[in-house]
């Protein structure tokens, strides 16, 4: 009996019609190489044709490759680059424990013999998607553990802080398993870093040790300790990939990294600062893929929800998104862009940097060097008739001028503030020299945001907190008994930390009449907040016990980012 041709097969799943069954047939004969690009010019998805293949050979077809379908000891034996040019994986089906080779096409029979007798065992085939297997190599190939790279180092007699170190490319680092031992320890830092979330990475020299330590979901947790005599190597090799002077070890320096981590773009921020004990670095991670979030999954309560919605319709003015470095304001300023972009305005941002990609505006990174300035690209951005601006922050009175001026000739102006509530942010402007008539009538509504750890949904175990406790978050003994309160524990799939990523706590307050005649009248931060709280704004501390309710975070992680201020009593 003569086996159907895969195209025959998906003519007969109804995922093609006989027009381009007749089309793909002459244009390639499907054991070509060439006969995947023409799929997809065809417009035949992945899935089908992975689903039309396993048919052809009469063999499994595999939706998702989990971590208990790996032995990192059978995939440690097949070199990366292998794997991923032939786009193939071993993985075990079932209970046998019979070895089975994923692929993405099975008429490729050279590199499945090859395995075979690599392995010296026999082996059973089965079919996924390329993207499937793609994602499961770079997810479960067993790079080198900290150990093993630390040991590896050791072995080293002597370490060069000159050496001629290779110059960073596009090369996945993942890859780059053969380099000399102070770039495979560079590259496992990195790589680290990104395999557990982190934002940065800090390398910290003291008298007698050099500290590696990663800052995850905004806490400082230590990792490994590399030898001492390996430092200046060490920095060595981050200034050869960041464009920096190695010989200049005296002043601060800066420089930037693109790398790529298991097929994913990274962006890294470096910072060398000289110490008493040697050059210190930091090491911002910002991944290029990243995505902004959609303003309904920010964790808006439905008051300011509707309150901010209200503030971004407006056709011009000012909003003011406040809190310290690393609250997340770029990320919720994102957020409004997103929902605010569409082919009727015009969208101009100024930052530094440029964090996120966003097609359909026209994104401006900042170059102090050459004079390209917040100020001095704003008075530039103006002139290229833009609806809406947004700056990745207002520094200094020239900026906040210029975007005041903005707001008044008619642009809706988004911006950040480093204050520590929306009712600080306006005699923060006045104190930066604003006249408080201009605020009073440029402002349109100030947010105010802090991020707490989101307990990790696995391994959050219920328990009464002490009278103590409540007390300092303002919650009566006769509200707590109708709320569930949660601590972390820990698990594999938080690293133990008992939490697992972070969530904002907002607080926002609108431009009302009475609010800004207490503005004109250069009323103090207290008198302001008060009238806002009688108009209905929430403090943080009241968003983050909405949320303790909720049984996303805890009682010491908003008490760590918001005081039991005033109405709590």
């Amino acid at each position: 009996m003569i086996k159907k041709s895969v195209v025959q097969i998906l003519l007969d799943k109804k995922y093609i019609d006989e027009q381009q069954a007749l089309a793909l047939t002459q244009a390639c004969d499907e054991k070509s190489p060439n006969f995947f690009k023409c799929s997809r010019e065809f417009g035949i998805s992945e899935q089908y044709l992975a689903q039309a293949l396993a048919e052809k050979f009469e063999c499994p077809y595999v939706t998702d490759i989990t971590e208990a379908m790996t032995n990192p000891e059978v995939i440690a034996q097949i070199p990366l680059k292998f794997l991923r040019e032939q786009v193939i994986m071993p993985i075990t089906l079932g209970t046998s424990g019979t070895v089975t080779l994923v692929s993405a096409n099975p008429f490729k029979f050279q590199p499945l013999d090859e395995l075979s007798l690599l392995l010296k065992v026999p082996m059973d085939i089965a079919v996924a998607q390329p993207s499937v297997i793609i994602e499961a190599i770079n997810k479960f190939y067993p790079y080198e553990s900290s150990k093993e790279v630390i040991e590896g180092l050791e072995e080293e007699k002597e370490f060069s802080p000159n050496l001629d170190f290779a110059a960073i490319n596009e090369e996945d680092i993942l890859g780059m398993a053969s380099e000399a031992p102070i770039i495979k320890l560079v590259n496992h830092i990195l790589y680290q870093g990104v395999k557990q979330g982190a934002s940065d990475i800090h390398i910290e020299p003291f008298e007698k040790e050099l500290r590696v330590r990663y800052r995850i979901d905004g806490i400082l947790y230590p990792s490994i300790v590399p030898p001492k005599r390996a430092q200046a190597a060490i920095i060595s090799r981050i200034k050869i990939m960041g464009n920096m002077n190695i010989a200049e070890k005296r002043h601060p320096q800066g420089g930037r990294i693109q790398i790529k981590i298991a097929e994913k773009a990274i962006d890294i921020r470096v910072s060398v600062l000289p110490t008493v004990y040697g050059e210190r670095v930091v090491m911002r991670l910002l991944d290029k893929a990243k995505t902004f979030k959609q303003l309904e999954e920010l964790g808006l309560s439905d008051r300011d929800y509707r309150v901010l919605i209200q503030s971004i319709e407006q056709p011009n003015g000012i909003i003011l998104v406040t809190g310290p470095t690393g609250s997340g304001k770029t990320s919720t300023l994102y957020a409004i862009l997103n929902r605010l972009n569409n082919s009727d305005v015009n969208i101009i941002t100024v930052e530094d940097p440029v964090e996120y990609q966003m097609a359909g505006i026209g994104q401006v990174q900042v170059q102090d060097k050459i004079g390209l300035t917040f100020a001095a690209a704003l008075r530039e951005i103006l002139r290229q008739d833009p609806d809406i601006v947004m700056i990745g922050e207002t520094r200094d009175q020239e900026t906040a001028q210029i975007a005041i001026q903005a707001s008044l000739t008619g642009h809706l102006v988004l911006t950040t503030l480093h204050t520590n509530s929306s009712a600080a942010s306006i005699t923060r402007l006045i104190d930066m020299g604003i006249e408080p008539f201009l605020i009073a009538s440029s402002v349109v509504g100030i947010m105010a945001q802090r991020l707490v750890r989101r307990l990790c949904p696995a391994c959050k175990n219920t328990y009464k907190p002490t009278t103590e406790v409540l007390k300092r978050i303002g919650i009566s003994e006769h509200e707590a008994r109708e709320i569930t309160f949660y601590n972390p524990v820990g698990c594999k799939e938080c690293l133990q930390t008992g939490y697992s990523g972070r969530l904002p706590l907002f607080e926002i307050m609108t431009m009302s009449h009475s609010i800004a005649r207490l503005t004109i009248e250069r009323s103090d931060t207290q008198l302001i907040q008060d009238a806002a709280l009688k108009e209905g704004m929430t403090l943080l501390i009241h968003d983050g016990i909405q949320k303790i309710k909720k049984g996303l975070t805890t009682i010491e992680e908003v008490l760590s980012v918001a005081t039991n201020q005033e109405g709590l009593e």
